[in-house]
């Protein structure tokens, strides 16, 4: 997003994006105003780094870096897989750019990979012989199913389902916190079949002390020790018997891609990617909260109270994440294009909001100071993501602008615009997306 003379603050005086940001926020030497926003020489230097003066620039928060130097698009090739950025490759972790996913139903190709183990080899894998047991403390009748069985025992659903990973934004977190660092492309909206895991479970007498379920898959534990399991999560009863949570056999009608859990996996919508269970080999029904890998300490919680950002926080004063906060994100344009001053802008994305639904979805290019309502598409189904666009957006004069979104859920709760609450695993970050715009 550099204008073709001019070389950005990264190349001129770092070697690295990360560089660049610890020359931009003070680190070396580029101050902040007390208002909290970004003094004039910060704002040159940022303004020499995108390539052109950011218009609005005295309303950016000091916070932040510009979207133009916080993105990368650099792909990596995996299999069945198109324009993702690999995280990390023991076990491959792979995001996808946000312009990838303007698909209402997200494709086979663009839906990002999360895993915590190593995959059973796709050569293992035969769907004919693949069983799924039915087990727990809160199960009467234990039962093993083929895929053949689940399919004529079972009457089949198709839902559009959105699954997020729980870590998704971490990377905006300061201090950073452990892990992956996903920016925005860990979610998905794919259209998913399958039956219905309440009607599996009541076949096999779910007892009325049953509290929790949880899962395990046919994944490995990076150690390779065949004892210990490398994620077995679950979910209250409650969401496990929604008609939504199902045990899918396909995705976009097709068979379920290698990566994303072929040829059995759960979907529990809204909560959690890690609460859909890939590759997918037993069920449990719990009369007590599960405790299988990633159940415990402090894998996928948060503090139960807001603390202050580094706090080092006691295991028990953590709790279980449930249902994922209302999020929204920018797919059309690509970040970074240039736009004709002369023209009116438009603009597109998807918004969810866990087990709620979204009600609205504001747009802004003055770093928050006013907001234009987009249109809003019902969901098709619920807990699948909504559509919304808005058009006639004028740029005032040429320069740097960013496209901020932001969504407002049923109950009124807003995305909040730059970061929520600090947590120590870097969790459930809703901050509004921003897209980087050269109006010329």
């Amino acid at each position: 997003m550099k204008s073709k003379n001019r070389k950005g603050i990264h190349e001129l005086y770092a070697e690295t994006p990360e560089q660049a940001a610890d020359l931009l926020w003070g680190q070396k030497g580029l101050p902040a105003s007390r208002r909290g926003f970004l003094s004039k020489s910060a704002l040159a230097a940022m303004s020499a780094a995108v390539g052109g003066k950011i218009v609005f620039g005295d309303r950016f928060p000091s916070v932040l870096i510009p979207a133009a130097l916080a993105q990368n698009n650099e792909p990596f090739q995996l299999e069945g897989k198109d324009g993702l950025i690999v995280l990390n490759d023991r076990p491959v972790n792979a995001e996808t750019p946000a312009h990838f996913l303007d698909d209402k139903i997200t494709p086979a190709n663009r839906l990002f990979v999360r895993n915590n183990g190593l995959p059973p080899t796709a050569e293992s894998i035969n769907p004919d012989e693949w069983t799924l047991e039915i087990g727990g403390e809160s199960i009467g009748k234990p039962t093993t199913f083929t895929i053949a069985e689940l399919k004529e025992k079972f009457e089949s659903h198709t839902y559009q389902l959105t699954i997020e990973c729980g870590g998704n934004g971490r990377s905006e977190f300061n201090p950073p916190a452990t892990g992956n660092q996903w920016t925005t492309g860990a979610v998905g909206c794919p259209k998913w079949t399958g039956v219905r895991l309440r009607d599996v479970l009541k076949a096999c007498d779910l007892k009325d002390d049953a509290i929790y379920t949880g899962y395990y898959g046919r994944d490995t534990h990076l150690s390779g020790d065949p004892n210990k399991n490398a994620i077995s999560r679950g979910v209250p009863i409650a969401k496990a018997l929604e008609d939504e949570s199902i045990i899918a056999y396909a995705m976009n009608d097709e068979d379920i891609p290698y990566l994303n859990g072929y040829p059995l996996r759960l979907v529990t919508a809204g909560w959690p990617a890690s609460t859909s269970g890939k590759w997918l080999k037993k069920i449990v029904a719990r009369n007590v909260v599960h405790d299988g890998a990633k159940m415990t300490g402090t894998s996928y919680r948060v503090p139960n109270y807001p603390v202050a950002p580094g706090t080092d926080v006691p295991e028990e004063d953590m709790m279980i994440i449930e249902a994922m906060p209302v999020k929204s994100l920018v797919t059309f344009p690509q970040s970074g294009i240039e736009h004709k001053v002369s023209e009116d802008f438009s603009c597109r994305g998807h918004a969810w909001a866990g087990d709620l639904s979204v009600k609205e979805v504001h747009v802004s290019i003055d770093f928050g100071a006013t907001w234009k309502k987009a249109d809003l598409e019902a969901p098709v189904n619920r807990l699948a993501w909504q559509h919304w666009s808005v058009g006639g957006i004028k740029f005032p004069k040429t320069g740097y602008y960013e496209v901020w979104a932001r969504a407002v859920d049923e109950t009124g709760t807003s995305q909040p615009m730059i970061l929520p609450g600090w947590n120590p695993k870097g969790y459930l970050n809703n901050a509004c997306h921003r897209i980087a715009i050269q109006a010329v």
